[in-house]
C-alpha cells in the first residue's frame, strides 16, 4: 500500500513549482511541464522518491540511528518544531549556527553552558546575584534556549538530515556532506539537487504540502522505533532463552520469544509462500489438462 497518493499530493500543492525563469536546469528531468510561466513538478517522481525516503529513514531509525530534522523558514518551524518533537528527534528551526555538524564538540560545550546556567536558576542562586548579573543569564538562557533547544538532547551526530528547503539550509547540507551524512531534502524547482542524496520534487513554500511531506517522514520514524523495540525484545527473548535448560526451551512458542514485528513478517511469508504454492498447482493441473486433450486429439 502506497503512503501517500496523488489526491493528497494535488491538494496540498506539492506540484506547484517556482515561475520558469527561476528554475534551475538540475531539476529539470522532476519538471512534468509549465503552465502560466509556472512549473509542474512530475509528482510520480515525488511520490516514488518518498517511497524510498521512508523506506530509508524507517531503516536508519529502526538500525538504531538518528534524524536531523531542519527547517529555519517561517513557514517550516512549527511543523518541524511539533512532528521532530512528537517522535523524540533533534531539530533545529532557528538560524542554523556554523558548526553544528562539523564542530560537534564546541556545540556540546555549549548545550553543558545551557544547562549548567538552568541548573543555577533552578536551584534560586540567581537570587544571590545582582540583579544585572540575574538578568544577563536569564538573557543568555534564553538565547542559548532558542539556537540549541532543538538539539540540546542530540547525543552525537546524527545518522540522517531531512531539510526542508536546501537553498535555504545550503550550510547545514554542507556540513553532512562533508561528514558523509545522508541528506534527504525537500527540492524545489529553483533549487540545486546535486548535493541530496534523496531528493523529494516537491513546492518547499506551500505549508500544508511541508505538512504532508513532514508528516510523513516522521511516520517513518515512528515506524522504525517501534521496529527497534520489537527487535530489542526479540534479541532480550533469544538471551532468555540460552539461559533456559534445553527441555524447556522445546516448550516455548514463536509467540513466546518474538516480537510483533517479526511475527508479522513470518505470517506474510507464509502466506506469500502458500500463494506460491497454490499457483503451482494450478499450472500443473492446467498443463495435465492440456496434455490430456493433446492425447484424445491425436
Amino acid at each position: 500500500m502506497p503512503i501517500v497518493n496523488m489526491k493528497d499530493l494535488l491538494e496540498s500543492g506539492v506540484h506547484f513549482g517556482h515561475r520558469t525563469q527561476k528554475w534551475n536546469p538540475y531539476m529539470e528531468s522532476y519538471i512534468f511541464a509549465a503552465r502560466n510561466d509556472i512549473h509542474i513538478i512530475d509528482l510520480q517522481q515525488t511520490a516514488q522518491a518518498l517511497e524510498e525516503a521512508f523506506a530509508v529513514v524507517r531503516e536508519t531509525v529502526a538500525s538504531g540511528g538518528s534524524v536531523l530534522f531542519v527547517g529555519t523558514k517561517r513557514q517550516a518551524q512549527d511543523i518541524i518544531k511539533k512532528n521532530a518533537e512528537k517522535v523524540g528527534m533533534p531539530y533545529v528551526i532557528g538560524r542554523w549556527l556554523g558548526g553544528t555538524l562539523t564542530n560537534w564538540q564546541t556545540i556540546r560545550e555549549r548545550i553543558h553552558e545551557l544547562e549548567r546556567l538552568e541548573g543555577m536558576r533552578d536551584r534560586g542562586e540567581f537570587e544571590l546575584r545582582t540583579k544585572k548579573e540575574a538578568l544577563g543569564m536569564t538573557r543568555e538562557i534564553e538565547r542559548l534556549e532558542s539556537r540549541l533547544g532543538g538539539i540540546r538532547e542530540m547525543d552525537g551526530l546524527p545518522n540522517l538530515l531531512f531539510a526542508v528547503d536546501v537553498s535555504r539550509e545550503e550550510i547545514p547540507v554542507h556540513e553532512a556532506n562533508l561528514l558523509k551524512i545522508p541528506v534527504v531534502a525537500m527540492v524545489d524547482t529553483n533549487c540545486n539537487p546535486k548535493n541530496i542524496d534523496y531528493v523529494i520534487p516537491a513546492n518547499d513554500d506551500a505549508i500544508r504540502g511541508i505538512q504532508l511531506i513532514v508528516s510523513i517522514i516522521a511516520q517513518a520514524v515512528s515506524e522504525g522505533i517501534n521496529m527497534r523495540k520489537d527487535y530489542q525484545a526479540d534479541l532480550e527473548a533469544a538471551e532468555a532463552e540460552a539461559q533456559l535448560p534445553e527441555e524447556l526451551r522445546d516448550e516455548l512458542s514463536d509467540e513466546d520469544l518474538l516480537g510483533a514485528s517479526t511475527l508479522a513478517k513470518m505470517k506474510q511469508e507464509t502466506g506469500q509462500e502458500s500463494e506460491k504454492e497454490i499457483d503451482s498447482d494450478k499450472s500443473d493441473d492446467t498443463s495435465d489438462e492440456e496434455s490430456k486433450a493433446a492425447t484424445k486429439k491425436a
